[in-house]
């Protein structure tokens, strides 16, 4: 099921002790969201999700400072359980996006009585992979990625 990788991606693959349902939940429901998906000390002052091809999502992301980070996007494909696809090229109701950075192509495969989540993030550019590198992708994904294991052992 794994996304083909391309020069432009940043990838974090990792076995978790969940189940698929579970981490689909914590990626869709709004309450579950906020609590894992930034690194902390960072948190999620708002999360607003329409999960469904086409429907948008709006995630305001805090930093320690209390500045506020909105970032608006709409998702291209739901396959419950299994897949998220969105992107910040769009908002809702298709509306192209001042500056399009990401799609983000996250994938949840069983296997046995864990999860494969793989979460593929491809950039528009070489340029912007590399930025989003050097701002620390791979630490800050690890940490929320950690945070969403934590989570989904409690549900």
């Amino acid at each position: 099921m794994s996304v083909q990788p391309h020069p432009q991606d940043l990838v974090i693959n990792r076995l978790i002790n969940a189940p698929a349902a579970t981490l689909f939940r914590c990626w869709t429901e709004p309450a579950l969201l906020t609590q894992w998906f930034v690194p902390k000390p960072w948190t999620i002052a708002s999360a607003e999700v329409d999960v469904r091809v086409g429907g948008g999502s709006q995630i305001v992301m805090c930093d320690p400072q209390g500045n506020q980070y909105p970032n608006a996007g709409v998702y291209l494909e739901v396959v419950p359980n299994r897949k998220l696809v969105f992107t910040d090229a769009y908002t809702a109701g298709w509306l192209p996006s001042a500056k399009p950075f990401m799609t983000a192509i996250i994938e949840f495969e069983t296997e046995g009585d864990q999860t494969r989540y793989t979460a593929t993030v491809r950039h528009w550019s070489e340029e912007t992979r590399k930025q989003h590198e050097a701002m620390g992708f791979h630490t800050g994904w690890g940490m929320s990625t950690d945070q969403l294991e934590a989570l989904a052992a409690t549900l």
